[in-house]
């Protein structure tokens, strides 16, 4: 594993310290990671999403623009439907 040295706000390292304190992570770096792989995921599902929405814009099945499709599924998702 590489080393980093990195800076952290007093407000984040404080709930970084929190977290820690609590026996939620063992460790700064072990959250850092953990954040940054949930980031990674995210990346991932919103890129999927953006080629999702591409390529039902191209395919001129819908006339609504690719905003409102996302509005539409976000809407879906927290419906639960």
């Amino acid at each position: 594993m590489n080393r980093q040295s990195i800076t952290f706000t007093k407000p984040n390292d404080e709930w970084l310290k929190e977290m820690v304190a609590n026996q939620e992570y063992s460790s700064k770096s072990e959250l850092v990671n953990d954040l940054i792989r949930q980031a990674r995921k995210q990346q991932i599902q919103v890129d999927w999403i953006n080629r999702k929405l591409e390529n039902a814009e191209r395919s001129g099945f819908t006339k609504m623009t690719k905003s409102e499709i996302l509005k539409e599924s976000k809407s879906r998702i927290d419906g639960g439907l």
